[in-house]
This record gives C-alpha cells, structure tokens and sequence, in this order.
C-alpha cells in the first residue's frame, strides 16, 4: 500500500513542501530512502526503526521504500523522521487516517519522543501559506510556531501521542498553555554608556551612527575604550519592529541558535567574530548553505575588533553586503540569498605598536611598517564607511572621576525620536534608515542650504571624495539634521559629517 506524508524542507530562508510517500511490497527486508537524501537522513532509517518499535507498533520486515519528493534538490537534516515513520504505520494498516491536510515536522528520539527541530519558524509559516490545515511540530518548539499567526499549530511530545490523535483517540492539544510564555528576550547585559569616562566626541559619533543605522571604524591606542564603546552602542540602537524581530528570529532558527526559552528576539543582535573567522564563517556557506556571521547580525551591529587582522580577502568580501543588504552564496545546485543588513563597527590600533600618534608613550614603528598596516584597510573598504573616528587616550582625571556621562537610556530616546522621523519620511519607500538611501531619496530628501552647498563643493575637491563618499556624506548630514529636528540641511551639519572622514591615507 502506498501511503502519502507531507513534511517541509528549508532552501536558504524559503521552505517548500516535500511529500513523504512509503511503499510496503512482499520481497527480502530492506528499506531504503530515495529522493536526495543526505547522511543525516539516511540514518533516520534506524532512528524510525527502533522509534516505531518503541512507540508499540511493529516495524515491517518487508521491502520498504521510502521516497521524499520532488527529488530535484538535496534534502538536508532530521525533520523528516516523524513524517518517515508515519508514511510506514499508514503503509502497513498499523494506522488509519487522513493525513491530506496535514503538514509533519520533527526529529524522532529511539523512544519515539519529538526532539527540536531547527528551522522550525520559516517551514511552519510555509505550511500556512499553503493552507495546511495543522500543523504538528514538536512541544519544545510550539512557542516558536506559534509566532505565525493564523496557523493552527498542534504541538506533541510523542510519536504514539500523534497516532491516537489521528485516529481519534485523543483530543487535540491546546497550544495556549504554550503562548502563556510566549515573551521578549530579556534585556541583555549591554555596557551602558553612563559608565564609559570621557570619549565624548566618540559617544556623539555613536549617537549619529545609531540613528541613521550608518557603519564605523574607531581607531586610537590599546586600551582606549573601543571595544567598550562598539558593544555600548546596541545599547542605544531603537526597538526592532514586529517585522524585524521575525525576520531575525527566522535566521536564528535556520543556524540553529534560536535559545529554546526565546521564541522570539527582541534585542538586536551583536555579533564579535573573531579575525581567524574562515570566510564560509563570515558569509556564510557549506554544502547546505546557512547563515554567516554578517545575516546573524542583521538588524543589528557586525562588530570587527583588530580590523586590519582580519585580512584583505575577508573584509574585501564585506564590500558588496554592505551595498546591497544581501549576501548570495551560489552552488552547484543553485543559490541561496540571506538578508545582511547590518551596521559594521571595526576597531583598529593606527599601527602594530599601537601607539602612532599618541601624546603620551612613543611608536615604535618604522613609517613604512605603519603605511603598510594602514593600507590593509582598502580605500574602497573604506568609502563604504560612513564614520572613522580616532579614540584617544583617557586622561586620569577622567578616569578618576565619579561623575556619570549621560545614561544610554537617555540618548536611546533622541535616537528612537530620530528613526522614527525616518520611518515616517520612507513610509513609501522600502527603506527604514537614512543610511539605506539610494541616489534617488538623496536627492529628493537631502535638501541643503547654499551656505552648506558651497562647502561640500570645496570638500569635494580638496578631499578627493568619490561618488559613494560624496553621496555618504549627504545621508550623514541627513541623520545629524534629522536628530536636530530640521528639514533643511545646514552648513554645520554637513562640517560635522565631513569630519568623520579619515584622517589618514590608505
């Protein structure tokens, strides 16, 4: 008898529907699964054997094939168990039911419990797409489907549970005692800003970063405060919309890195690789591609310490993610896209020493050593830069001091205040920050005053800017005027994002 299953398998962030279909036939005791299986799914032929028998049924010693279809493209994973074993109890009349309408999703344990299954938000939002009926998922990962809304999720703990349930021996679970919990990611342990001393022309350049979503690069001696100072800025970055949560929380799922406790992300994410990352890391790859360090931190902070470290080829590959807010990892089989938008904060000493530069203690360096360092942070690396700001050497005094800066909750309101002036400019547009305008908004939206006119045109020329940096600096001055409540662009808007230009030559 042949029987049919639908179950869900992930390509990048999109799912498609995957049939489980199972044949029983008379011949010497075999089963093999067909259909572009990978290793983890070639070994769900024991995992369902032994889970079958321990769930009370019998397990056939027949020829069974088992084939998931379309067979076009690999299939990757353990989902496919539950629907596995419940494509051969329908094959073999151990269970009678109708499965039609109904989408499965799961990894079995030998005592035929439902484990965690990665990626479970993203399929389950397909099913509902599709007009599934329910969909059932395992108890551990009920609060994580129940973020779709509209769906009519079925959460189980058992293979046996779900087989009376079909056959009409048990009702069906409620899923509300599972919302119960449903809340936001706890506040994380960010740095607050009041506890940073001095750095006061930093915290402003954060402040300007923060609220129009612009990239980075702090550079200034060893123990300056800049590592510090990049992790204090999620600290003030505003509130991830409803859509933006779920858009992060489907790339955690898919990486496997969702904490089962939190269905949800409401923090946005900081991700600190470190510089010995390998570039499938980074970006993301492997034989099934998956998310790398750049899509975790979307709609959050990248955070780059030891810049220069990182080599020219990684940060050569950051180049067209922060122009295009995607990343696209081809194979042979085809490509997979994952959102990368994400604000970049590197650090950086100005030399190997450290200390080129500083007031106080002597670089050590040769001047061709130090050209040499500088220049492993490429001109074009850098015009995709907004803000290069030099953190110097806290003095003692500050350092001593007990009075407080001025609290990240503070400067988190002037920031929020300011995004949201930006929400309500591209309510039209699919854009949500000054920094993601294109050369159109740029000029329908950066209007200057001619006294601030006439002092890009002088900057243009004498700084050498290119197009990008030109268009840069405009959306700069968009945000600074922005968090000084002005539509029009003035000339010490614009003086205080040229600033932010570097220093020094690469």
């Amino acid at each position: 008898m042949l029987a049919k299953v639908s179950s869900c398998a992930l390509i990048g962030l999109e799912g498609t529907i995957v049939e489980v279909e199972a044949d029983i036939s008379a011949g010497l005791p075999s089963f093999t699964i067909v259909g572009l299986p990978d290793t983890a799914i070639q070994e769900a032929r024991e995992r369902v054997r032994v889970a079958i028998r321990n769930s009370g049924f019998t397990f056939p010693v027949k020829r069974i094939v088992a084939n998931l279809a379309p067979a076009d493209f690999k299939k990757a994973g353990p989902a496919y168990d539950l629907s596995i074993a419940l494509a051969i109890l329908i094959s073999s009349e151990q269970l009678k039911a109708d499965t039609s309408q109904t989408l499965f999703l799961g990894e079995l344990s030998l005592d035929g419990s439902l484990r965690h299954t990665s990626g479970i938000l993203p399929m389950v939002a397909l099913a509902y797409q599709k007009g599934y009926t329910n969909i059932i998922v395992p108890a551990c990962d009920a609060r994580e489907a129940s973020l779709v809304e509209g769906a009519s999720i079925l959460p189980f703990t058992t293979l046996k549970e779900i087989t009376e349930y079909l056959q009409g021996d048990r009702a069906a679970p409620k899923l509300s005692e599972f919302k119960e919990e449903l809340k936001g990611t706890p506040p994380a342990n960010y740095v607050d800003l009041a506890y940073i001393k001095g750095q006061e022309n930093v915290k402003r350049a954060l402040e300007v970063a923060a609220a129009g979503g612009h990239n980075m690069v702090m550079t200034g001696p060893p123990g300056s405060g800049k590592t510090m100072l990049a992790r204090a800025l999620v600290s003030i970055l505003p509130t991830m919309t409803s859509a933006e949560a779920l858009e992060v929380t489907k790339l955690y799922s898919i990486a496997g890195l969702l904490p089962p406790n939190i269905p949800l992300i409401h923090s946005r994410p900081l991700r600190a690789p470190h510089y010995t990352i390998s570039s499938a890391g980074l970006v993301g790859g492997g034989t099934f591609p998956k998310p790398g360090e750049i899509s975790l931190s979307h709609r959050g902070v990248l955070f780059l310490d030891e810049l220069p470290e990182f080599g020219h080829s990684l940060l050569e590959l950051l180049r067209q993610p922060l122009e295009d807010k995607t990343v696209t990892i081809s194979r042979a089989q085809g490509s997979v896209s994952f959102p990368a938008n994400f604000m970049l904060v590197g650090a950086m000493n100005p030399c190997p020493c450290g200390f080129y530069g500083d007031n106080v203690k002597r670089c050590t360096c040769p001047p061709g050593l130090v050209t040499r360092y500088q220049r492993r942070i490429s001109g074009p690396f850098l015009d995709r830069v907004d803000i290069v700001i030099d953190v110097p050497r806290i003095e003692y005094e500050k350092l001593s001091s007990d009075r407080l800066g001025e609290s990240s909750e503070i400067v988190s309101r002037r920031v929020e205040n300011c995004r949201n002036i930006q929400l309500e400019r591209f309510a039209k547009y699919k854009i949500l920050s000054n920094a993601e305008m294109t050369p159109a908004e740029i000029r329908q939206f950066c209007t200057m005053e001619d006294t601030a006119q006439n002092l890009l045109r002088s900057a243009t020329k004498q700084l050498f800017l290119s197009a990008r940096a030109y268009h840069r600096i405009l959306k700069l001055s968009r945000t600074i005027a922005d968090l000084e409540n002005n539509d029009i662009i003035k000339a010490h808007h614009l003086a205080e994002a040229i600033q932010y230009r570097p220093r020094w030559q690469v």
